[in-house]
């Protein structure tokens, strides 16, 4: 634990919905869920004007849409998020050597590394400048924690939101966080907090109180020890600037549930080429290949098959991935499917390249045959054939005649967009066929800087009454794996 708080949490204000907000002029002051949009979809962001009917993120889209049903739904731009978060972490690493990303929108800063002085007035001043210096460079605001600890920190920016600066003193650590609830310290799930509640345990005082014994006794020798130290204010853990991921996957929710063996096979191949993608962008190869499964009725089962060396060859991931889905019963309808890598290494064994041909070489053997070639990936399309559009809502598009815009919605042959860009007025809205030849998508604007505008205005998350009335703005007030 330090002795002043020179550990920085930043936490951008509903990000996608604040991106989305500061990119369309029309939505700005209204609600917005960024999410999936179809009836199986998860809300990802909410902004303020929306969590005040009580939308919130991991919430199914169609409870959110019965909450809030005048919002603007939006499917997620993560080009746009990814730019301004490359921007937000350029100015954290002007701060400090020492910066931790957590995800897109969060991130741990040791000031201490980057020569800031260990005394409060001059962190409270690094803390404030960075909030402007975001602000001036993305149009967006960020809530910002400093903490002599990470735990401290993050629970800092937290009560920060929106668009605020806490500081915690050391020294002070156990006042602040006793009438917390146990959910509050890092690493109590569910589970730990349902454990913890029969033994009559519900705030970080009465976990502190019970003794590590106790803890110990209750959850186990490491995680006893651990959250008693954490109860006490007491985390030691630095700021890592390089957090090594363990695992690269991606996985599919599908709207309506998978029965067809070949349709499920095919998914699975194609979220193994997706998988791989990642894998090769991170410049990463991997030893162990993972399938998951989510069935109708929301069992969820998981399947793995440890290579003899670490790859990232597309052909042998897939073949993998397939050999997994054989021992998993899919008949009843799947909900979802995922495709893993796990023991990831920054090199790739040479001879597994052979693995793949030499299975086939077997399998032909033993069949007394040719071993048929592995399917294509659904959704790559056959040399000179285009695939039909789909429009999006949020969808940045641009038209011949009218610009650049947005999809809003379409349905029924037609697709609804509205003209506007980050820097203009809110614009007008027209119609078109899905298949106008002058309409196609386009690319994120920036939002900060376009033409005839030196700086854009800051957007201020406000608080709105359920009636939508906007009220007075706030004062002062986490996946990598």
């Amino acid at each position: 634990m330090r002795r002043a708080p020179t550990i920085l949490h930043l936490d951008m204000d509903a990000f996608y919905a604040a991106a989305e907000q500061a990119a369309k002029p029309s939505l700005r002051g209204k609600p917005v869920v960024v999410g999936g949009i179809g009836p199986r979809g998860v809300v990802a962001t909410a902004s303020y004007e929306a969590r005040v009917f009580g939308v919130r993120s991991a919430m199914p889209t169609g409870q959110a849409r019965r909450l809030c049903p005048n919002a603007a739904y939006l499917s997620p731009r993560f080009t746009l998020y990814r730019q301004v978060s490359d921007t937000v972490m350029e100015l954290l690493r002007a701060l400090s050597p020492l910066v931790e990303p957590l995800s897109l929108d969060e991130a741990f800063v040791d000031l201490e590394a980057g020569g800031v002085p260990a005394e409060t007035a001059a962190v409270r001043a690094v803390g404030e400048q960075l909030r402007r210096d975001i602000r001036a460079a993305t149009g967006l605001t960020g809530s910002v924690g400093l903490a002599g600890a990470k735990m401290l920190a993050k629970i800092a920016s937290e009560a920060a939101k929106p668009d605020g600066l806490v500081v915690i003193e050391p020294g002070t650590e156990r006042e602040l966080l006793g009438p917390m609830p146990v959910r509050t310290l890092p690493g109590v799930g569910p589970a730990t907090a349902e454990t913890l509640r029969r033994a009559g345990i519900h705030t970080v005082a009465e976990t502190a109180e019970a003794g590590e014994a106790e803890l110990v006794r209750l959850l186990g020798k490491a995680h006893g020890t651990g959250l008693y130290a954490m109860a006490l204010g007491q985390d030691d853990r630095p700021v890592v600037a390089e957090r090594d991921a363990k695992s690269v996957s991606v996985e599919d929710t599908f709207e309506v549930d998978l029965t067809d063996r070949t349709r499920v096979r095919n998914e699975v191949l194609r979220l193994a080429d997706r998988c791989v993608g990642r894998l090769r962008a991170a410049g990463r190869s991997g030893r162990t290949v993972v399938i998951k499964v989510r069935n109708y009725d929301f069992s969820t089962l998981t399947r793995s098959e440890t290579l003899r060396g670490p790859t990232d060859d597309p052909a042998v991931v897939r073949e993998a991935a397939v050999r997994l889905l054989e021992t998993v019963d899919t008949t009843g309808g799947v909900r979802l499917l995922g495709v893993g890598v796990t023991g990831l290494a920054d090199f790739t064994q040479e001879d597994l390249f052979a693995q793949l041909a030499t299975e086939r070489e077997a399998e032909e053997q033993a069949a007394g045959g040719v071993a048929e070639p592995a399917e294509a990936a659904v959704g790559e399309p056959e040399a000179g054939v285009e695939l039909p559009r789909r429009w999006y809502p949020g969808l940045d598009v641009v038209h011949e005649e009218f610009g650049a815009g947005w999809v809003q919605g379409s349905g029924l042959g037609r697709v609804t967009v509205r003209f506007e860009t980050p820097w203009s007025a809110p614009g007008r809205v027209r119609t078109f066929t899905v298949d106008d030849p002058a309409l196609r998508p386009g690319e994120p604007l920036p939002l900060i800087g376009g033409p005839d505008q030196s700086s854009a205005p800051a957007i201020r998350p406000k608080s709105v009454s359920p009636a939508g009335e906007a009220e007075s703005e706030a004062g002062e007030e986490i996946s990598r794996r």
